[in-house]
C-alpha cells in the first residue's frame, strides 16, 4: 500500500484530461506532505492511467494528465 493511495484515488476519478493540484491541496487529499519521495512514487500512477507530467517548484503545483493507454 502506497503513501500516495488517496492522492492515486483522487485523481484516476477526474473526467478532465488534465488536473493541477497545489502541495498544499495534495497534503489535505493524501493527509502526508508532499516530499522528495513523491519522485519515486509517481511511478504508481500509471496503472491508473494518469501520469505525473509536470512539478512545478516555484509554484508549488503538481499537473497530472490522462495516458493514451
Amino acid at each position: 500500500m502506497s503513501k500516495y493511495n488517496a492522492l492515486w484515488d483522487c485523481v484516476r476519478f477526474q473526467s478532465a484530461p488534465q488536473l493541477t493540484l497545489s502541495f498544499d491541496e495534495i497534503q489535505q487529499i493524501a493527509g502526508i506532505p508532499i516530499d522528495h519521495s513523491f519522485l519515486q512514487y509517481k511511478k504508481e500512477l500509471t496503472a491508473y492511467g494518469w501520469q505525473v507530467q509536470k512539478i512545478s517548484m516555484k509554484g508549488k503545483t503538481v499537473c497530472f494528465a490522462k495516458t493514451d493507454s
